[in-house]
């Protein structure tokens, strides 16, 4: 491959360096490039090497490190030898870039009981909380006030799930039972969807590049199922049977196949034209609490992205979303993560293979909560040992571990630029973290007790949060 002379010019003393993509693939030859070359220069390259027309952003790692300086002065500091071929690792970037929230905009009081769930909608316009007072609320994100509040549930609201395509929002509760809204006018779509014996446990929606407009979703619950539920005929279409204890967590995925973790120590890989068992992992040695995919941001946002468009037809929306999909995917496998009450994680390509491709450990109490950044680049984790830790979405390779919480933490959720990682804990605070520097950007105190859910919204404007004492709150830049 022909490199532009321009940029392998030296400027007295080089050094012998290797590009890769995050997967190990070389892009083009070795290159000798001068000691003062930075990452200005290494994204030059890199665009002239990608013959990309318009100039993208990339991020340089030398052993999980970021490059923020030039070559030379890392070789130094770092004490690497130039005897070895360098390897860069190069990484898209967000072309956009969002603001770390730093203050309360709003404080709305309306449960009366804890809050256990908020999720934003896929387009960023609409919000909706689930609480253990029965209720679901959606609020008005532009007037910061409830706009409808939903009651038809008998128990605790435990989980939410927008559709994709935002037509549909889902609540499942711990009698038990789902019922679907029409955020539009906060009423049921219909009579509740019974069938469950026990509480529900998860819900995800078929991923919109596959069906559009979205009409399937699949719930798991504490009764040992996972059911398939079509919302245009209100009936569950098919039940995945096998696990021996609860259903923990379920995970729609981008090819098609559903994965449940279960107590029984194992997740399952089923197909959803008749609910066959594909694959079971195995490796775990308690249960497993926390699954996800590293195209799930992707999955969960569907067609929408930062630019706030609006499509015209469920067709368009299907092809917009397939094309961010296959974008975001590149060539790699659909990577799994999980985490248990082992105090660990594996990571999985599950089309590949039923052996974990690595195991990830360093945690001292159980993993609650598992995340991959929206460019799958880097996994996040949130355990009772109050610590947040950061690890190589690729590899699995252990980065860092975020500090400050005081408490457990609950729940985690990133910026869509995957340059912010905020979480939520016991403690009563929320914290930001700066994925570059490896340091905590913002401590979010205002909370009067533990904070159970946090998300951030797709469009990275706002962060909501919700917990013990009743209060939905909305955080803004």
């Amino acid at each position: 491959m022909e490199v532009d002379t321009k940029i392998v010019m030296s400027s007295g003393k080089g050094v012998e360096c290797l590009l890769t993509d995050s997967e190990g693939e070389p892009l083009g030859t070795k290159l000798y490039l001068p000691e003062n070359t930075g990452p200005l220069q290494l994204q030059q390259t890199v665009n002239t090497l990608l013959k990309n027309e318009e100039k993208l952003p990339y991020a340089f790692y030398i052993a999980d490190q970021e490059l923020v300086e030039q070559i030379g002065s890392y070789l130094e500091k770092n004490k690497v030898s130039v005897e070895k071929v360098l390897k860069i690792v190069y990484q898209p970037q967000a072309i956009f870039r969002i603001s770390p929230v730093n203050r309360c905009s709003a404080t709305i009081a309306g449960h009366n009981e804890a809050v256990l769930s908020v999720v934003f909608s896929p387009d960023g316009r609409h919000l909706a909380s689930g609480s253990g007072d029965t209720t679901v609320r959606l609020w008005d994100l532009n007037t910061q006030t409830p706009m409808f509040t939903c009651t038809g549930h008998k128990n605790w609201v435990l989980y939410l799930a927008w559709s994709p395509d935002c037509k549909h929002l889902v609540s499942g509760s711990k009698s038990g039972e789902l019922i679907t809204w029409d955020p539009l006018t906060g009423k049921p779509s219909g009579s509740p969807l019974t069938g469950h014996k026990k509480w529900i446990t998860g819900i995800s929606w078929e991923p919109a590049h596959l069906q559009a407009p979205c009409r399937r979703f699949v719930s798991s619950s504490k009764d040992g199922d996972a059911r398939i539920w079509d919302v245009s005929s209100r009936k569950c279409v098919i039940s995945l049977t096998g696990h021996t204890l609860a259903i923990t967590c379920v995970k729609w995925g981008g090819d098609g196949m559903i994965y449940t973790g279960s107590q029984d120590c194992t997740i399952k890989v089923w197909e959803t034209t008749q609910g066959k068992l594909i694959r079971e992992l195995k490796g775990h040695g308690h249960w497993v609490n926390s699954l996800a995919l590293s195209t799930e941001y992707t999955l969960r946002t569907g067609a929408f992205d930062h630019t706030r468009k609006q499509f015209s037809s469920a067709e368009e929306m299907k092809e917009a979303a397939l094309d961010r999909y296959n974008k975001m995917k590149g060539n790699a496998p659909e990577r799994l993560v999980s985490g248990s009450d082992d105090f660990t994680m594996f990571l999985w390509e599950p089309s590949v293979s039923k052996h974990p491709k690595t195991r990830l450990t360093g945690h001292q109490q159980l993993v609650n909560h598992v995340y991959f950044s929206p460019d799958g680049q880097w996994i996040a984790s949130a355990s009772f040992d109050k610590s947040v830790k950061l690890w190589n979405g690729n590899t699995g390779k252990f980065i860092t571990s975020f500090r400050g919480h005081v408490g457990h933490v609950y729940q985690i959720s990133w910026s869509a630029d995957s340059r912010l990682l905020l979480s939520g804990s016991k403690d009563s605070t929320l914290k930001i973290w700066d994925i570059r520097t490896r340091k905590l950007k913002q401590d979010l105190p205002g909370h009067a007790d533990e904070v159970f859910a946090v998300d951030w919204s797709p469009d990275g404007e706002k962060v909501a949060s919700g917990g013990r004492d009743r209060v939905l709150k909305l955080w803004m830049n």
